[in-house]
């Protein structure tokens, strides 16, 4: 009786379960932390909006093909009357479309997507801006990631890992669909003939993911609000534009002054890598992309330094 007492008395001790999994190496936490940024951007329903916006102009570039690519097959080859035109060759007008709606599978018409694609990675960064990283500082969440066994560049990776797949997936992965689709529309010569198109559209993606990613992270980290950082994204790529454009075409300054311009500088170098002539594409008066790529390789350099500096300033509790 007074045995059964004492063990009823007795507290049961709670007991933890050995660990049993694998242990993986810091560098594991990357993706880990990627997929909480992503995962909090796809839960706003004003992305979801922006990017159906984005899909629309993919849409039009891809059943763009498609139709031209019909119409060019049920063309005859005996010319029409154009009214007081004179007379044109159906497939000669389809060609003329073609060109003047850049869906002819050139390098222009991946630079147009991107151009256009561009706007809309912007409208939605800025918005997201202070999601992926602006709370962290705000509500103190960056000390609990840095009090685990994770390093400063962890963590800046992870964060920046989320804004490189999210550009990747509105340009770099719809264009390269879109040359496929031409490949399998036109010839499959296409796919290895111009080879070094998808070499391009690559290193395009590359340009505007590096360029994208520092400068985001960095006007995050220092504004952390989505109003004064979207009014930061709008001097940057908007009124600089206009601004540049005023110095060299209004006033006949330096074509240099373009490079104020980091859209229009990441623009050059994304044609460069198409292979494009730089004295044809619009607005005319370009620096050499060379220049563009010094002075986005110093922006981003700048931004980079930055950032270290201010998560090095975070204090930690381990």
């Amino acid at each position: 009786m007074g045995e059964s007492l004492n063990r009823a008395a007795t507290p049961e001790l709670l007991h933890y379960r050995p660990w049993r999994g694998e242990f993986r190496t810091p560098a594991a936490s990357i993706w880990p932390i990627a997929r909480v940024a992503l995962t909090s951007i796809f839960q706003k329903w004003m992305f979801w909006i922006i990017y159906i916006l984005g899909l629309l102009i993919f849409l039009l570039f891809f059943f763009g093909q498609y139709l031209l690519s019909w119409a060019e097959t049920q063309a005859g080859e005996t010319d029409v009357q154009l009214g007081g035109w004179g007379r044109m060759n159906p497939r000669h007008l389809i060609a003329l479309f073609r060109g003047f709606l850049k869906l002819d599978g050139s390098a222009e018409s991946y630079r147009s997507f991107f151009a256009y694609q561009g706007y809309i990675v912007m409208i939605v960064l800025a918005l997201a801006g202070s999601i992926l990283i602006g709370n962290d500082l705000r509500f103190g969440s960056l000390p609990y990631y840095l009090s685990k066994p994770l390093s400063r560049w962890h963590y800046l990776l992870g964060k920046g890992l989320a804004v490189a797949v999210f550009i990747n997936l509105m340009t770099t992965l719809p264009a390269i669909v879109l040359f496929a689709q031409w490949g399998v529309l036109e010839s499959w010569e296409y796919l290895f003939e111009r080879f070094d198109l998808l070499l391009g559209i690559l290193g395009y993606g590359l340009v505007l993911t590096v360029t994208l990613t520092v400068l985001l992270l960095a006007t995050a980290t220092w504004l952390r609000r989505t109003v004064p950082l979207i009014m930061m994204w709008t001097t940057l790529f908007f009124f600089c534009r206009l601004l540049s454009a005023a110095m060299v075409d209004g006033l006949r300054f330096s074509p240099r002054w373009r490079l104020i311009d980091l859209w229009n500088s990441t623009s050059l170098i994304g044609a460069a890598c198409l292979g494009l002539d730089l004295e044809t594409i619009r607005p005319g008066n370009q620096p050499p992309w060379y220049e563009a790529a010094l002075v986005l390789g110093g922006v981003s350099l700048l931004c980079l330094t930055y950032l270290i500096r201010r998560i090095r300033g975070v204090e930690i509790v381990r």
